[in-house]
Protein backbone atom coordinates (compact mmCIF):
# COMPACT_ATOMS: atom_id res chain seq x y z
CA UNK A 1 0.00 0.00 0.00
CA UNK A 2 2.80 2.38 0.86
CA UNK A 3 4.67 1.76 -2.36
CA UNK A 4 1.48 2.34 -4.35
CA UNK A 5 1.00 5.84 -2.89
CA UNK A 6 4.64 6.91 -2.86
CA UNK A 7 5.29 10.03 -4.93
CA UNK A 8 8.38 10.33 -7.08
CA UNK A 9 8.91 13.92 -5.91
CA UNK A 10 7.60 14.03 -2.36
CA UNK A 11 5.66 17.12 -1.27
CA UNK A 12 6.71 18.15 2.23
CA UNK A 13 3.17 19.21 3.23
CA UNK A 14 1.75 15.96 1.86
CA UNK A 15 4.36 14.05 3.86
CA UNK A 16 3.09 15.72 7.06
CA UNK A 17 -0.68 16.29 6.62
CA UNK A 18 -1.66 15.09 3.11
CA UNK A 19 -2.37 18.74 2.18
CA UNK A 20 -5.45 18.81 4.44
CA UNK A 21 -7.68 16.97 1.96
CA UNK A 22 -8.21 13.45 3.41
CA UNK A 23 -11.80 12.21 2.95
CA UNK A 24 -14.23 10.86 5.54
CA UNK A 25 -13.67 7.09 5.17
CA UNK A 26 -9.90 7.11 5.39
CA UNK A 27 -9.77 9.80 8.08
CA UNK A 28 -12.40 8.10 10.30
CA UNK A 29 -10.60 4.76 10.02
CA UNK A 30 -7.24 6.39 10.74
CA UNK A 31 -8.58 8.30 13.74
CA UNK A 32 -10.12 5.13 15.19
CA UNK A 33 -7.06 2.97 14.54
CA UNK A 34 -4.75 5.56 16.07
CA UNK A 35 -6.87 5.92 19.22
CA UNK A 36 -7.21 2.11 19.52
CA UNK A 37 -3.56 1.36 20.17
CA UNK A 38 -2.05 -1.73 21.73
CA UNK A 39 -1.88 0.05 25.08
CA UNK A 40 -5.65 0.59 24.90
CA UNK A 41 -6.26 -3.12 24.51
CA UNK A 42 -3.80 -4.22 27.18
CA UNK A 43 -4.65 -1.44 29.63
CA UNK A 44 -8.39 -2.03 29.23
CA UNK A 45 -7.87 -5.72 30.02
CA UNK A 46 -5.69 -4.74 32.99
CA UNK A 47 -8.48 -2.46 34.18
CA UNK A 48 -11.02 -5.28 33.89
CA UNK A 49 -8.73 -7.62 35.81
CA UNK A 50 -8.04 -5.07 38.56
CA UNK A 51 -11.38 -3.28 38.94
CA UNK A 52 -13.85 -5.89 37.70
CA UNK A 53 -17.14 -5.22 35.93
CA UNK A 54 -16.81 -1.44 35.63
CA UNK A 55 -13.10 -1.38 34.73
CA UNK A 56 -13.37 -1.70 30.92
CA UNK A 57 -16.36 0.66 30.91
CA UNK A 58 -14.37 3.36 32.68
CA UNK A 59 -11.48 2.87 30.29
CA UNK A 60 -13.40 2.68 27.01
CA UNK A 61 -16.29 5.06 27.72
CA UNK A 62 -14.21 8.03 28.86
CA UNK A 63 -11.74 7.57 26.04
CA UNK A 64 -14.59 7.53 23.51
CA UNK A 65 -16.21 10.57 25.12
CA UNK A 66 -13.02 12.57 24.73
CA UNK A 67 -12.94 11.87 20.99
CA UNK A 68 -16.48 13.22 20.79
CA UNK A 69 -15.70 16.30 22.86
CA UNK A 70 -12.59 17.27 20.91
CA UNK A 71 -14.18 17.76 17.48
CA UNK A 72 -15.80 21.18 18.23
CA UNK A 73 -12.42 22.52 19.33
CA UNK A 74 -10.85 20.88 16.31
CA UNK A 75 -13.15 22.67 13.90
CA UNK A 76 -12.24 25.98 15.53
CA UNK A 77 -8.53 25.17 15.34
CA UNK A 78 -8.87 24.56 11.59
CA UNK A 79 -10.78 27.81 11.06
CA UNK A 80 -8.04 29.75 12.83
CA UNK A 81 -5.12 27.96 11.11
CA UNK A 82 -6.31 25.93 8.08
CA UNK A 83 -2.77 25.30 6.77
CA UNK A 84 -1.18 24.23 10.06
CA UNK A 85 0.88 21.07 10.49
CA UNK A 86 1.17 21.02 14.31
CA UNK A 87 -0.53 22.75 17.25
CA UNK A 88 2.89 23.89 18.41
CA UNK A 89 3.31 25.70 15.08
CA UNK A 90 0.10 27.62 15.81
CA UNK A 91 1.36 28.45 19.31
CA UNK A 92 4.47 29.91 17.67
CA UNK A 93 2.26 32.20 15.59
CA UNK A 94 0.04 33.01 18.58
CA UNK A 95 2.66 33.50 21.32
CA UNK A 96 6.25 32.86 20.35
CA UNK A 97 9.08 30.40 20.67
CA UNK A 98 8.89 29.28 24.32
CA UNK A 99 5.20 28.29 24.14
CA UNK A 100 5.82 26.50 20.87
CA UNK A 101 8.79 24.53 22.20
CA UNK A 102 7.00 23.55 25.43
CA UNK A 103 4.17 22.00 23.43
CA UNK A 104 6.50 20.50 20.81
CA UNK A 105 8.91 18.95 23.32
CA UNK A 106 6.04 17.52 25.42
CA UNK A 107 4.65 15.93 22.25
CA UNK A 108 8.03 14.54 21.27
CA UNK A 109 8.47 12.95 24.70
CA UNK A 110 4.89 11.64 24.65
CA UNK A 111 5.26 10.08 21.21
CA UNK A 112 8.53 8.37 22.14
CA UNK A 113 6.82 6.93 25.24
CA UNK A 114 3.90 5.82 23.07
CA UNK A 115 6.31 4.09 20.70
CA UNK A 116 7.89 2.36 23.68
CA UNK A 117 4.49 1.16 24.93
CA UNK A 118 3.57 -0.27 21.54
CA UNK A 119 6.90 -2.01 21.05
CA UNK A 120 6.55 -3.40 24.58
CA UNK A 121 3.13 -4.79 23.68
CA UNK A 122 4.59 -6.45 20.58
CA UNK A 123 7.38 -8.02 22.62
CA UNK A 124 4.94 -9.41 25.21
CA UNK A 125 2.73 -10.88 22.49
CA UNK A 126 5.64 -12.51 20.67
CA UNK A 127 7.11 -13.93 23.86
CA UNK A 128 3.89 -15.72 24.85
CA UNK A 129 2.44 -16.78 21.48
CA UNK A 130 5.57 -17.59 19.44
CA UNK A 131 8.98 -19.21 19.90
CA UNK A 132 10.57 -15.75 19.66
CA UNK A 133 11.84 -13.78 22.66
CA UNK A 134 10.57 -10.41 23.94
CA UNK A 135 13.47 -8.61 22.24
CA UNK A 136 12.75 -10.33 18.92
CA UNK A 137 9.15 -9.13 19.09
CA UNK A 138 10.20 -5.56 19.81
CA UNK A 139 12.67 -5.53 16.92
CA UNK A 140 10.27 -7.10 14.41
CA UNK A 141 7.52 -4.57 15.21
CA UNK A 142 9.92 -1.62 15.20
CA UNK A 143 11.61 -2.45 11.91
CA UNK A 144 8.33 -3.42 10.25
CA UNK A 145 6.57 -0.16 11.11
CA UNK A 146 9.60 1.96 10.25
CA UNK A 147 10.04 0.37 6.84
CA UNK A 148 6.66 1.45 5.44
CA UNK A 149 6.26 4.77 7.30
CA UNK A 150 9.68 5.99 6.17
CA UNK A 151 8.56 6.09 2.53
CA UNK A 152 5.58 8.43 2.59
CA UNK A 153 5.16 9.63 6.18
CA UNK A 154 1.64 10.57 7.20
CA UNK A 155 0.07 9.37 3.94
CA UNK A 156 1.48 5.89 4.55
CA UNK A 157 0.11 5.99 8.10
CA UNK A 158 -3.47 6.87 7.16
CA UNK A 159 -3.64 4.48 4.20
CA UNK A 160 -2.43 1.49 6.19
CA UNK A 161 -4.66 2.47 9.14
CA UNK A 162 -7.73 1.56 7.09
CA UNK A 163 -6.57 -2.03 6.53
CA UNK A 164 -5.36 -2.35 10.11
CA UNK A 165 -8.71 -1.16 11.50
CA UNK A 166 -10.70 -3.64 9.43
CA UNK A 167 -8.48 -6.46 10.70
CA UNK A 168 -8.76 -5.27 14.32
CA UNK A 169 -12.54 -4.96 14.39
CA UNK A 170 -13.08 -8.28 12.64
CA UNK A 171 -10.76 -10.06 15.06
CA UNK A 172 -12.34 -8.40 18.11
CA UNK A 173 -15.86 -9.35 16.96
CA UNK A 174 -14.81 -13.02 16.81
CA UNK A 175 -12.34 -13.34 19.68
CA UNK A 176 -14.35 -11.96 22.61
CA UNK A 177 -17.42 -14.24 22.10
CA UNK A 178 -15.23 -17.28 21.47
CA UNK A 179 -13.21 -16.75 24.67
CA UNK A 180 -16.46 -16.26 26.57
CA UNK A 181 -17.83 -19.56 25.24
CA UNK A 182 -14.53 -21.38 25.81
CA UNK A 183 -14.44 -20.32 29.47
CA UNK A 184 -17.85 -21.89 30.05
CA UNK A 185 -20.32 -19.24 28.92
CA UNK A 186 -23.13 -18.05 31.16
CA UNK A 187 -22.75 -20.97 33.60
CA UNK A 188 -19.11 -20.14 34.25
CA UNK A 189 -20.03 -16.45 34.46
CA UNK A 190 -22.33 -17.14 37.41
CA UNK A 191 -19.69 -19.21 39.19
CA UNK A 192 -16.99 -16.66 38.36
CA UNK A 193 -18.86 -13.85 40.10
CA UNK A 194 -17.88 -15.53 43.36
CA UNK A 195 -14.23 -14.84 42.51
CA UNK A 196 -14.85 -11.08 42.49
CA UNK A 197 -14.57 -8.78 45.46
CA UNK A 198 -17.52 -6.55 46.35
CA UNK A 199 -15.90 -3.60 44.58
CA UNK A 200 -15.09 -5.66 41.47
CA UNK A 201 -18.69 -6.91 41.26
CA UNK A 202 -20.13 -3.42 41.69
CA UNK A 203 -20.93 -1.77 38.36
CA UNK A 204 -20.84 1.65 40.08
CA UNK A 205 -17.61 0.99 41.98
CA UNK A 206 -16.30 4.13 43.64
CA UNK A 207 -12.82 2.63 43.84
CA UNK A 208 -12.79 1.96 40.10
CA UNK A 209 -13.78 5.56 39.33
CA UNK A 210 -11.37 7.19 41.78
CA UNK A 211 -8.37 5.05 40.83
CA UNK A 212 -9.09 4.38 37.13
CA UNK A 213 -12.06 6.26 35.64
CA UNK A 214 -11.37 9.71 37.09
CA UNK A 215 -7.63 9.83 36.34
CA UNK A 216 -8.22 8.43 32.87
CA UNK A 217 -10.96 10.98 32.15
CA UNK A 218 -8.52 13.77 32.99
CA UNK A 219 -5.69 12.07 31.11
CA UNK A 220 -7.50 11.47 27.82
CA UNK A 221 -8.82 15.04 27.62
CA UNK A 222 -5.23 16.20 27.86
CA UNK A 223 -4.18 13.54 25.34
CA UNK A 224 -6.86 14.62 22.87
CA UNK A 225 -5.84 18.28 23.08
CA UNK A 226 -2.09 17.98 23.33
CA UNK A 227 -1.09 14.96 21.28
CA UNK A 228 0.26 15.51 17.78
CA UNK A 229 -1.09 12.22 16.41
CA UNK A 230 -4.62 13.57 16.96
CA UNK A 231 -3.78 17.12 15.84
CA UNK A 232 -2.15 15.76 12.68
CA UNK A 233 -5.37 14.01 11.65
CA UNK A 234 -7.34 17.09 12.56
CA UNK A 235 -5.24 19.20 10.20
CA UNK A 236 -5.31 16.51 7.50
CA UNK A 237 -9.04 15.74 7.19
CA UNK A 238 -11.25 17.92 5.01
CA UNK A 239 -12.74 20.69 7.14
CA UNK A 240 -16.32 19.72 6.27
CA UNK A 241 -15.69 16.13 7.43
CA UNK A 242 -14.30 16.78 10.92
CA UNK A 243 -17.57 16.18 12.80
CA UNK A 244 -18.53 12.94 11.04
CA UNK A 245 -14.97 11.64 11.34
CA UNK A 246 -14.77 12.13 15.10
CA UNK A 247 -18.28 10.78 15.81
CA UNK A 248 -17.50 7.60 13.84
CA UNK A 249 -14.18 7.20 15.67
CA UNK A 250 -16.01 7.58 19.00
CA UNK A 251 -18.26 4.60 18.28
CA UNK A 252 -15.47 2.46 16.85
CA UNK A 253 -13.16 3.06 19.79
CA UNK A 254 -15.79 2.37 22.46
CA UNK A 255 -16.94 -0.92 20.94
CA UNK A 256 -13.47 -2.32 20.34
CA UNK A 257 -11.78 -1.30 23.60
CA UNK A 258 -14.64 -2.15 25.97
CA UNK A 259 -15.06 -5.52 24.27
CA UNK A 260 -11.40 -6.46 24.59
CA UNK A 261 -11.32 -5.17 28.16
CA UNK A 262 -13.86 -7.83 29.10
CA UNK A 263 -11.12 -10.43 28.57
CA UNK A 264 -9.52 -9.05 31.73
CA UNK A 265 -12.78 -9.53 33.62
CA UNK A 266 -13.04 -13.11 32.36
CA UNK A 267 -9.42 -13.68 33.39
CA UNK A 268 -10.07 -12.81 37.03
CA UNK A 269 -13.24 -14.94 37.01
CA UNK A 270 -11.37 -18.04 35.87
CA UNK A 271 -8.53 -17.41 38.32
CA UNK A 272 -5.81 -16.61 35.78
CA UNK A 273 -2.56 -15.26 37.22
CA UNK A 274 -0.63 -12.87 34.92
CA UNK A 275 2.70 -14.33 33.83
CA UNK A 276 5.55 -12.81 35.86
CA UNK A 277 2.95 -10.54 37.49
CA UNK A 278 2.81 -8.45 34.29
CA UNK A 279 -0.71 -7.23 33.45
CA UNK A 280 0.33 -6.81 29.81
CA UNK A 281 0.30 -10.60 29.52
CA UNK A 282 -3.42 -11.05 30.29
CA UNK A 283 -4.73 -10.95 26.71
CA UNK A 284 -2.00 -13.20 25.24
CA UNK A 285 -2.46 -15.69 28.10
CA UNK A 286 -6.23 -15.83 27.68
CA UNK A 287 -5.76 -16.41 23.97
CA UNK A 288 -3.21 -19.18 24.38
CA UNK A 289 -5.38 -20.87 27.01
CA UNK A 290 -8.82 -20.72 25.37
CA UNK A 291 -8.44 -20.11 21.61
CA UNK A 292 -7.61 -22.39 18.71
CA UNK A 293 -4.41 -21.77 16.72
CA UNK A 294 -6.43 -20.05 13.96
CA UNK A 295 -8.05 -17.66 16.44
CA UNK A 296 -4.69 -17.02 18.11
CA UNK A 297 -3.49 -15.98 14.67
CA UNK A 298 -6.40 -13.53 14.46
CA UNK A 299 -5.51 -12.13 17.88
CA UNK A 300 -1.94 -11.74 16.72
CA UNK A 301 -3.11 -9.77 13.68
CA UNK A 302 -5.39 -7.62 15.85
CA UNK A 303 -2.70 -6.62 18.34
CA UNK A 304 -0.06 -6.13 15.67
CA UNK A 305 -2.56 -3.99 13.73
CA UNK A 306 -3.39 -1.88 16.78
CA UNK A 307 0.22 -1.27 17.77
CA UNK A 308 1.30 -0.66 14.17
CA UNK A 309 -1.46 1.88 13.53
CA UNK A 310 -0.38 3.93 16.54
CA UNK A 311 3.36 3.39 16.15
CA UNK A 312 3.32 4.65 12.56
CA UNK A 313 1.20 7.60 13.75
CA UNK A 314 3.82 8.36 16.39
CA UNK A 315 6.60 8.24 13.82
CA UNK A 316 4.65 10.54 11.49
CA UNK A 317 3.90 12.89 14.41
CA UNK A 318 7.51 12.97 15.57
CA UNK A 319 8.77 13.70 12.07
CA UNK A 320 6.28 16.57 11.60
CA UNK A 321 7.19 18.06 15.00
CA UNK A 322 10.90 18.07 14.27
CA UNK A 323 10.39 19.17 10.65
CA UNK A 324 8.03 22.02 11.53
CA UNK A 325 8.81 23.16 15.06
CA UNK A 326 12.50 22.40 15.40
CA UNK A 327 13.73 22.99 11.84
CA UNK A 328 11.04 25.01 10.04
CA UNK A 329 10.31 27.57 12.75
CA UNK A 330 13.68 27.75 14.50
CA UNK A 331 16.76 26.31 12.78
CA UNK A 332 15.83 27.38 9.22
CA UNK A 333 15.52 31.06 10.24
CA UNK A 334 12.90 31.80 7.59
CA UNK A 335 14.72 29.98 4.76
CA UNK A 336 13.03 26.58 4.64
CA UNK A 337 14.38 23.99 2.19
CA UNK A 338 11.68 21.32 1.62
CA UNK A 339 14.21 18.65 0.65
CA UNK A 340 16.22 19.27 3.80
CA UNK A 341 12.99 19.14 5.77
CA UNK A 342 12.08 15.73 4.30
CA UNK A 343 15.57 14.43 5.07
CA UNK A 344 15.26 15.61 8.69
CA UNK A 345 11.82 13.99 8.99
CA UNK A 346 13.08 10.58 7.88
CA UNK A 347 16.16 10.78 10.12
CA UNK A 348 13.82 11.60 13.01
CA UNK A 349 11.80 8.43 12.35
CA UNK A 350 14.93 6.26 12.44
CA UNK A 351 16.23 7.88 15.64
CA UNK A 352 12.82 7.64 17.36
CA UNK A 353 12.52 3.95 16.48
CA UNK A 354 15.94 3.27 17.98
CA UNK A 355 14.96 5.09 21.19
CA UNK A 356 11.66 3.22 21.39
CA UNK A 357 13.44 -0.13 21.10
CA UNK A 358 15.93 0.79 23.83
CA UNK A 359 13.24 2.00 26.23
CA UNK A 360 11.00 -1.01 25.54
CA UNK A 361 13.50 -3.24 27.28
CA UNK A 362 12.46 -1.54 30.55
CA UNK A 363 8.94 -3.01 30.12
CA UNK A 364 6.89 -0.13 31.60
CA UNK A 365 3.48 -0.66 33.22
CA UNK A 366 1.24 0.75 30.50
CA UNK A 367 -1.67 1.76 32.74
CA UNK A 368 0.51 3.91 35.02
CA UNK A 369 2.34 5.27 31.99
CA UNK A 370 -0.86 6.55 30.40
CA UNK A 371 -1.97 8.38 33.54
CA UNK A 372 1.45 9.98 34.00
CA UNK A 373 1.76 11.24 30.42
CA UNK A 374 -1.84 12.42 30.37
CA UNK A 375 -1.34 14.41 33.56
CA UNK A 376 1.72 16.11 32.09
CA UNK A 377 -0.36 17.19 29.11
CA UNK A 378 -3.07 18.30 31.53
CA UNK A 379 -0.94 21.33 32.35
CA UNK A 380 -1.24 22.37 28.70
CA UNK A 381 -4.99 21.94 28.19
CA UNK A 382 -6.24 25.31 29.43
CA UNK A 383 -3.41 27.43 27.94
CA UNK A 384 -3.69 25.73 24.54
CA UNK A 385 -7.50 25.87 24.19
CA UNK A 386 -7.81 29.35 25.66
CA UNK A 387 -5.11 30.62 23.28
CA UNK A 388 -7.49 29.96 20.37
CA UNK A 389 -10.40 31.86 21.96
CA UNK A 390 -9.11 34.50 24.40
CA UNK A 391 -7.15 37.42 22.97
CA UNK A 392 -5.46 38.44 26.26
CA UNK A 393 -3.29 35.35 26.86
CA UNK A 394 0.42 36.08 26.47
CA UNK A 395 3.51 33.99 25.95
CA UNK A 396 4.52 34.68 29.56
CA UNK A 397 1.15 33.49 30.86
CA UNK A 398 1.30 30.32 28.75
CA UNK A 399 4.84 29.40 29.77
CA UNK A 400 4.52 30.22 33.47
CA UNK A 401 1.22 28.35 33.84
CA UNK A 402 2.65 25.14 32.40
CA UNK A 403 5.86 25.23 34.45
CA UNK A 404 4.08 25.97 37.75
CA UNK A 405 1.40 23.34 37.07
CA UNK A 406 4.04 20.68 36.41
CA UNK A 407 5.72 21.45 39.74
CA UNK A 408 2.42 21.15 41.61
CA UNK A 409 1.56 17.94 39.75
CA UNK A 410 4.85 16.30 40.70
CA UNK A 411 4.38 17.27 44.34
CA UNK A 412 0.82 15.90 44.43
CA UNK A 413 1.27 12.79 42.31
CA UNK A 414 4.48 11.54 43.93
CA UNK A 415 3.81 13.02 47.40
CA UNK A 416 7.09 14.96 47.46
CA UNK A 417 5.54 16.85 50.36
CA UNK A 418 3.24 15.11 52.87
CA UNK A 419 -0.38 15.54 51.74
CA UNK A 420 -1.53 16.83 55.09
CA UNK A 421 -2.51 20.17 56.60
CA UNK A 422 -2.15 23.28 54.45
CA UNK A 423 -0.43 21.42 51.59
CA UNK A 424 -3.33 18.98 51.25
CA UNK A 425 -5.93 21.77 51.35
CA UNK A 426 -4.12 23.80 48.67
CA UNK A 427 -3.85 20.74 46.45
CA UNK A 428 -7.50 19.83 46.89
CA UNK A 429 -8.67 23.37 46.14
CA UNK A 430 -6.58 23.26 42.96
CA UNK A 431 -8.13 19.87 42.16
CA UNK A 432 -11.64 21.34 42.55
CA UNK A 433 -10.74 24.05 40.03
CA UNK A 434 -9.23 21.39 37.77
CA UNK A 435 -12.40 19.27 37.88
CA UNK A 436 -14.50 22.35 37.09
CA UNK A 437 -12.23 23.07 34.11
CA UNK A 438 -12.63 19.50 32.78
CA UNK A 439 -16.44 19.56 32.96
CA UNK A 440 -16.58 23.15 31.77
CA UNK A 441 -14.46 22.47 28.69
CA UNK A 442 -16.50 19.40 27.76
CA UNK A 443 -19.72 21.45 27.92
CA UNK A 444 -18.08 24.44 26.22
CA UNK A 445 -16.96 22.35 23.25
CA UNK A 446 -20.37 20.76 22.68
CA UNK A 447 -22.80 23.52 23.74
CA UNK A 448 -20.98 26.85 23.72
CA UNK A 449 -19.37 29.36 26.06
CA UNK A 450 -22.33 30.18 28.33
CA UNK A 451 -23.17 26.53 28.99
CA UNK A 452 -19.49 25.76 29.53
CA UNK A 453 -19.08 28.47 32.18
CA UNK A 454 -22.33 27.42 33.86
CA UNK A 455 -21.44 23.73 33.99
CA UNK A 456 -17.91 24.48 35.20
CA UNK A 457 -19.20 26.72 37.99
CA UNK A 458 -21.83 24.23 39.13
CA UNK A 459 -19.28 21.40 39.05
CA UNK A 460 -16.88 23.40 41.21
CA UNK A 461 -19.56 24.27 43.79
CA UNK A 462 -20.88 20.70 43.99
CA UNK A 463 -17.47 19.04 44.12
CA UNK A 464 -15.83 21.37 46.65
CA UNK A 465 -17.33 19.77 49.80
CA UNK A 466 -16.86 16.29 48.32
CA UNK A 467 -13.19 16.72 47.41
CA UNK A 468 -11.96 18.72 50.40
CA UNK A 469 -10.48 16.35 52.97
CA UNK A 470 -11.06 13.31 50.74
CA UNK A 471 -9.03 13.42 47.51
CA UNK A 472 -5.67 13.55 49.32
CA UNK A 473 -5.96 9.76 49.70
CA UNK A 474 -6.00 9.31 45.89
CA UNK A 475 -2.79 10.94 44.63
CA UNK A 476 -3.22 9.69 41.04
CA UNK A 477 -6.51 11.54 40.52
CA UNK A 478 -5.38 14.44 42.69
CA UNK A 479 -2.25 15.00 40.61
CA UNK A 480 -4.15 14.92 37.33
CA UNK A 481 -6.71 17.50 38.47
CA UNK A 482 -4.11 19.70 40.16
CA UNK A 483 -2.27 20.15 36.85
CA UNK A 484 -5.48 21.42 35.23
CA UNK A 485 -6.41 23.71 38.11
CA UNK A 486 -3.02 25.31 38.72
CA UNK A 487 -2.35 25.97 35.02
CA UNK A 488 -5.79 27.61 34.73
CA UNK A 489 -5.33 29.87 37.76
CA UNK A 490 -1.82 30.99 36.81
CA UNK A 491 -2.69 31.52 33.14
CA UNK A 492 -5.80 33.61 33.95
CA UNK A 493 -4.07 35.62 36.67
CA UNK A 494 -1.17 36.67 34.44
CA UNK A 495 -3.37 37.22 31.37
CA UNK A 496 -5.68 39.58 33.25
CA UNK A 497 -2.77 42.00 33.67
CA UNK A 498 -2.37 42.21 29.88
CA UNK A 499 -4.20 45.15 28.28
CA UNK A 500 -3.30 44.35 24.67
CA UNK A 501 -5.57 42.34 22.38
CA UNK A 502 -4.35 39.73 19.90
CA UNK A 503 -5.60 39.77 16.30
CA UNK A 504 -6.35 36.12 15.45
CA UNK A 505 -6.43 36.82 11.71
CA UNK A 506 -2.63 37.08 11.62
CA UNK A 507 -2.29 33.38 12.49
CA UNK A 508 -3.55 32.41 9.04
CA UNK A 509 -0.87 34.66 7.53
CA UNK A 510 1.92 33.27 9.69
CA UNK A 511 1.04 29.56 9.32
CA UNK A 512 1.31 28.48 5.68
CA UNK A 513 2.39 25.56 3.52
CA UNK A 514 6.15 25.01 3.41
CA UNK A 515 6.20 23.74 -0.19
CA UNK A 516 4.47 26.89 -1.42
CA UNK A 517 6.89 29.05 0.55
CA UNK A 518 9.73 27.43 -1.34
CA UNK A 519 7.97 27.93 -4.69
CA UNK A 520 7.34 31.62 -4.01
CA UNK A 521 10.93 32.51 -3.17
CA UNK A 522 12.21 33.01 -6.77
CA UNK A 523 9.35 35.36 -7.71
CA UNK A 524 9.70 37.34 -4.51
CA UNK A 525 13.44 37.66 -5.12
CA UNK A 526 12.85 38.88 -8.69
CA UNK A 527 10.49 41.61 -7.50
Amino acid sequence: MTLSIREKKENVDGFMVSNGAVGFGISAASMTATWVWAASLYASASSGYTYGVSGPIHYGLWGALMILCIYPFGRHFRRVAPKAHTLAEVMHARHGRSSQLILAVSNIVGSVISLTANFTAAGALMEILTPFSFLHGVLIAAVGVLCYTLWSGFRASVMTDFAQLVAMMLAAALIVPMVFIATGGTDALGAGMAQLTDEQANFFSGEAFLEQGGPYLAAVLAYAIGNQTIAQRLFAVRQDRIKSTFITATLGYAGTVIGLGMLGLLAVMVGLQPLNGDMNNIIPQMASEYLSPVMIGLLFIMVIGSLSSTADSDLAALSSLVMTDIYGKNLARGKVNPQTMLYIGRITMIAATALGVMFAVSNFNILDLLVFVGALWGALVFPVIASFYWDRITNRAFTASVVVALVFFLVARFELLPLTGVVAVVMEVAAVIGAAVVFGFMAFGLFGKKVGFTVGTIAGVVLFPLILGFLRDYPTLLGSLVSYGVSTVVCVAISMTNKERFDFSVINERVTEFQLQDQREPAETAR
